[in-house]
C-alpha cells in the first residue's frame, strides 16, 4: 500500500495500492483500420478518392515490485491514436506526350497519453528519502497534415521521359507548425534496347509521427528517482531533406538482368526514434543534420521454371547534434553528439539476399520449391574510445545470416478455381543471433532474431 501525500513538486499523487493506479489492462494492443475508395475512368481521365480511419493503442504494464527494486521507477503507460483522413489522386492523358497528375491528402490525428509512474523521493545524491508514490499524468496531442501535388509526365521521345512537378505540405500540431514547397524532377532514358538509365532529385518534408512525440511535462519528476539528466525538451520538428538518385539497368541476355543504383540524402532536422527508460514505447527526436548514402546492386535470372536473384546493398546513415527531446539522453552523449557525427541506430553497412526457386507444371497449378539466404553485417551498438569514454553507436553487433526454405503445391479446380497448400521453414539451421545488445541510442534491451519457425497455410481462390 502506498501512503497518502504529495510529490516533491507539490503535485497530488494517487494513494492506495499500485494496482488501483493502473490503467485499463484491456488496452494492451489494439489496432483497427478501415478504408473506402471510389474509382472512376472516363476517356483519358482516371480518378481515385479514398477516405480512411484508424484507431491504435498500446499499453505498457510494468512489474511494479521488480521495476521499483532494480530501477527505482515503475511506469504504466498507455497511448491511443485516433486518425482520419482523405486522399485523392487523378491523372489525365492530355496528349501522347503529356500525362498530368495531381492529388491531395488530408490527415487529422489525436493522441491521448495516460501514465501512472511510481517513484521514490530522492536527495541530491540520488538516495531515497521516503516511501514510493505514484504520479498520474494525462496529455493530448493533435496533428493536422495537408498536402497537394501536381506533376507532368513528358515523353520527349520514345527513349526519353521526364517527370517534373512539386508538392506543398502543411503540418499543424500541438507542438509544431511548419510548411514546405517541394520540387521533384527525374529522367528515364533508354540508351539501347538493353540499357536503361535513370536519375532524379526530390525535396521531402516529413512530419514526426504524432504518436511517438513525448507529451508529458519533464520537470514534474524533479526530486524523484525518475528525474531526467536535464529538463531541456525542445519540440520535435519536421524533417526537411534533399534526395538524389541515379542508376542503370542492364539486360545481359534473355532472362538475365542486373542493376546498380546510388543515392544520397542530406537532411535538416533528421528524424529518428528509440526506446528510452523502461517502457517499450517509441519516442521521437531530431538530429540537427543527417546524411544517408549508399549503393545497391540487383540481379535476376529466369529460364523456364527456374528463377534466381542476388541483391547487395551498402549504406551509411549518420546524424549530428540532438536538437529536440534532449531530456532523453545522457549529458555526456549529448555533448559528444553536439560536435561529432554518429551512425543512426538503424545503420547497417552491408545487407544481402540470395534466393532461387523452381516451378513444375505451372499450367496445371504445379509445385514450387524455393530457398533464400539473408545476410546482415550487424546493427549499431555503443563503442569505447581509447580514453574510456563512450562513443554512441560507434560499433556494431556481430554479423548474421539465416537460411529459409519452403514449398507450395497448387491444384486447379475447374477453369478459374485454385487451391494452394504452402509450407515455410524460417531460419532452417536454427541459428541464434543478436540484433541488439542493449546499448546504443534508443536501445534499452537486448534483442534477438527469430529462431527456427515452421509455418503452413491453405488458400483458395475463385
Amino acid at each position: 500500500d502506498l501512503p497518502a501525500g504529495t510529490s516533491p513538486d507539490g503535485t497530488p499523487w494517487l494513494p492506495g495500492n499500485f494496482e488501483s493506479a493502473k490503467l485499463d489492462e484491456n488496452q494492451r494492443e489494439k489496432n483497427y483500420y478501415g478504408v473506402i475508395t471510389y474509382q472512376k475512368s472516363a476517356g483519358g481521365l482516371d480518378v481515385q478518392l479514398s477516405a480512411f480511419g484508424r484507431s491504435s493503442s498500446v499499453h505498457f504494464l510494468p512489474d511494479p515490485v521488480g521495476d521499483l527494486f532494480f530501477n527505482g521507477v515503475a511506469s504504466d503507460v498507455a497511448r491511443k491514436l485516433t486518425s482520419a483522413g482523405l486522399q485523392g489522386d487523378a491523372s489525365y492523358a492530355l496528349s501522347d506526350r503529356h500525362t498530368w497528375r495531381a492529388g491531395l491528402m488530408l490527415l487529422n490525428e489525436t493522441v491521448t497519453a495516460d501514465s501512472a509512474t511510481t517513484v521514490f523521493p530522492v536527495d541530491d545524491a540520488g538516495n531515497a528519502t521516503g516511501p514510493a508514490y505514484t504520479l498520474a499524468d494525462h496529455s493530448t496531442l493533435h496533428g493536422l497534415f495537408a498536402g497537394v501535388y501536381v506533376q507532368d509526365e513528358w515523353r520527349i521521345s520514345p527513349r526519353l521521359t521526364i517527370n517534373f512537378g512539386a508538392r506543398f505540405d502543411v503540418f499543424n500540431a500541438t507542438f509544431d507548425h511548419e510548411h514546405q514547397l517541394s520540387p521533384r524532377l527525374n529522367f528515364l532514358f533508354k540508351a539501347t534496347h538493353s540499357t536503361t538509365l535513370h536519375a532524379g532529385y526530390a525535396r521531402y518534408f516529413t512530419p514526426p509521427p504524432v504518436e511517438d512525440v513525448p507529451g508529458s511535462t519533464v520537470a514534474r519528476f524533479d526530486g524523484t528517482s525518475n528525474a531526467p539528466p536535464s529538463n531541456q525538451d525542445d519540440p520535435v520538428k519536421a524533417e526537411r531533406s534533399n534526395y538524389f538518385d541515379a542508376g542503370v539497368t542492364q539486360k545481359l541476355s534473355e532472362g538475365f538482368s542486373v542493376g546498380l543504383d546510388a543515392y544520397y540524402k542530406r537532411a535538416k532536422n533528421q528524424l529518428d526514434d528509440g526506446l528510452f527508460g523502461q517502457t517499450l514505447i517509441l519516442s521521437a527526436f531530431n538530429y540537427a543534420e543527417g546524411e544517408i548514402y549508399g549503393v545497391e546492386f540487383t540481379s535476376s535470372y529466369t529460364r523456364g521454371g527456374f528463377s534466381t536473384y542476388l541483391n547487395l546493398a551498402h549504406s551509411v546513415a549518420k546524424g549530428r547534434d540532438w536538437i529536440s527531446s534532449q531530456f532523453l539522453f545522457d549529458p555526456a552523449d549529448l555533448a559528444y553528439v553536439r560536435d561529432h557525427w554518429i551512425f543512426l541506430d538503424h545503420d547497417q553497412s552491408l545487407t544481402g539476399s540470395l534466393g532461387a526457386s523452381y516451378h513444375w507444371d505451372e499450367r496445371h497449378g504445379g509445385t514450387r520449391i524455393y530457398a533464400d539466404v539473408l545476410y546482415g553485417s550487424g546493427l549499431c551498438t555503443d563503442a569505447t574510445a581509447a580514453d574510456g569514454s563512450t562513443i554512441p553507436n560507434g560499433g556494431n553487433v556481430a554479423a548474421y545470416h539465416t537460411v529459409n526454405v519452403g514449398a507450395e503445391q497448387s491444384f486447379k479446380v475447374g477453369a478459374n478455381r485454385l487451391w494452394k497448400i504452402r509450407l515455410d521453414i524460417v531460419n532452417l539451421l536454427d541459428r541464434s543471433y543478436q540484433l541488439r545488445d542493449g546499448s546504443g541510442v534508443g536501445v534499452n534491451a537486448a534483442q534477438f532474431g527469430m529462431r527456427r519457425g515452421v509455418f503452413g497455410s491453405v488458400g483458395y481462390s475463385f
